[in-house]
């Protein structure tokens, strides 16, 4: 392992399996490609901070009919100080083309399972008269079951929330589209989700 200040370079793509997030980690020793699931979390730009890397190893894929060999760091954790936006000449160095690491990861086995009624609920817009007094309508309801089965450990949600990076990449994105549909916003700094007080 070793911790290496540098500048991590955060990109956003949008997919077949939806939007994913890649990196481009610039430090004193070089340039890495970023893929980990703890990614999906960030919104595009520029962040300083420190990182710990516990793997680097070349990695390839095909795209376009040519082939794309790339340096990958894997990132067991980051301190970040600062965010900038992204610049133009950043966001060339973060192709659109790339593949999404989801499709690089094997297959979780699947296990039949009777389906649940509860799946097949749309979340709604509440009416009026059921939010409670001093909020606005959120556009999203609590759906317990449904929350509970997504959220595993960690429901009920707190004030604060952290994720754990180590669940499947797919969960970890739904969760994070659940938290920002639920109102909470990512601190980048503290890596926490906190419910919003707008």
């Amino acid at each position: 392992m070793i911790n290496i200040p540098g500048q991590l370079a955060i990109r956003t793509i949008n997919g077949r399996n939806g939007d994913f997030n890649v990196g481009r980690l610039s430090t004193s020793i070089g340039e890495f490609v970023i893929k980990d699931a703890l990614l999906d979390q960030y919104d595009d730009g520029k962040y300083r901070g420190d990182f710990l890397i516990t793997e680097i190893r070349p990695s390839y894929y095909s795209t376009a009919g040519r082939l794309v060999v790339e340096i990958r760091a894997k990132l067991d954790s980051m301190n970040l100080d600062d965010v900038d936006n992204l610049s133009a000449e950043d966001a060339a160095k973060l192709s659109p083309n790339e593949p999404d690491p989801l499709d690089e990861e094997p297959a979780a086995p699947t296990v039949a399972t009777a389906p649940r009624k509860t799946q097949s609920v749309a979340r709604t817009k509440p009416p009026e008269e059921d939010v409670p007094f001093g909020r606005e309508p959120s556009g999203s309801v609590i759906d317990p079951e449904l929350d509970a089965e997504l959220f595993g450990t960690i429901w009920p949600l707190n004030e604060t929330v952290r994720l754990d990076t180590t669940v499947d990449r797919q969960r970890l994105r739904k969760q994070c589209v659940r938290l920002n549909e639920l109102g909470y916003v990512l601190d980048f700094k503290l890596q926490v989700w906190n419910r919003s007080n707008t």
